[in-house]
């Protein structure tokens, strides 16, 4: 008998919290390690490559709840302001690292500016600026597909669009799933 009301109790509580995920209709999004400058790490660029820190920003799209990895040697990483990022200011960071391995939580959407504390380096590139986006909705419909003008009858067909249909996971649909399962497990063993 204990069993068959801890069961109850159980899938009616996982029940209200999967209504509960549901009606939030949350998507999960996958958080990313990013490590700055690659295979090169935090380093002072030489004078041919001072745009490396822009152009490896450039190249990646950063989200809430992403983070930034930082490896260098004899060096540090400071999070600055704009003014401080621009001027190469290294007297009021907002935060500073000198570990070796330092990690940055981009814990809000917005810009967020990073600077070499030695001096100079960042003169000559070592300097970061990132734009974080905000955590998008994930769209349920497909987008629409415009099609080009019928040609006359004597050309080519036209190649048919995709029939590929896009999957959006929530964390309510994948909680559903596992509670709905451990459920039907619990039922056929009582």
């Amino acid at each position: 008998m204990k069993n068959t009301n801890a069961a109850s109790l159980f899938a009616l509580f996982c029940t209200s919290v999967m209504a509960i995920l549901v009606a939030t209709d949350v998507p999960v999004q996958a958080v990313e390690e990013f490590k700055v400058g690659d295979d090169l790490g935090w380093i002072q660029p030489d004078a041919n490559h001072t745009s490396l820190y822009s152009q490896w920003a450039a190249r990646n799209r950063f989200h809430v709840g992403d983070s930034l990895s930082f490896e260098y040697k004899n060096d540090s990483v400071l999070v600055v302001n704009k003014y401080e990022y621009y001027h190469c200011n290294t007297s009021k960071p907002i935060a500073a690292f000198n570990n070796g391995k330092s990690v940055v939580r981009l814990d809000r959407p917005g810009p967020f500016y990073f600077i070499s504390g030695v001096p100079d380096h960042c003169k000559n590139g070592q300097r970061l600026f990132i734009d974080v986006m905000s955590l998008h909705p994930i769209s349920p419909s497909p987008p629409s597909i415009a099609f080009p003008p019928a040609l006359d009858e004597g050309s080519s067909p036209s190649p048919s669009p995709s029939s590929g249909v896009p999957v959006s996971v929530t964390l309510g649909s994948v909680f559903m799933a596992v509670t709905s399962t451990f459920v039907t497990f619990l039922c056929s063993a009582a």
